[in-house]
């Protein structure tokens, strides 16, 4: 079993910039990727980001694509989601998410097993 939780939200202005933490705990030698989510209401949890834990292989979704960076501590058992050029339409809930085999990007059809709580971030124009 794997535990994870993010921290890191809050509330910042178009243009402005957000690092978002996810610290696990637990079976963390297990873990082969990592991925980040983002879920705002009315609307579908879309996969924006992963990372391989082994070879630290990164994937992005178009919609962030440029401005968010997804990177790794292992040594800190930690994943983190550098977001910069932050616009309205990136506020949602913001979930990390580890697997332990198997597809790593986020898209439709692959599984994660291990979610946080999440983190709210909202972006005001």
């Amino acid at each position: 079993q794997v535990q994870v939780a993010e921290s890191g939200g809050g509330s910042v202005q178009a243009g402005g910039s957000l690092r978002l933490s996810c610290a696990a705990s637990g079976d963390t030698d297990s873990i082969f990727c990592a991925a980040w989510y983002r879920q705002s209401p009315g609307k579908e949890r879309e996969g924006i980001a992963s990372v391989v834990s082994d070879d630290g292989r990164t994937w992005y979704a178009d919609s962030v694509k440029g401005r968010f960076t997804i990177s790794q501590d292992n040594a800190k058992r930690s994943i983190y989601l550098q977001m910069d050029s932050l616009k309205p339409e990136d506020t949602a809930m913001y979930y990390c998410a580890t697997k332990r085999v198997g597809v790593c990007p986020p898209i439709k059809g692959t599984v994660y097993n291990y979610w946080g709580q999440g983190t709210q971030v909202t972006v005001s124009s």
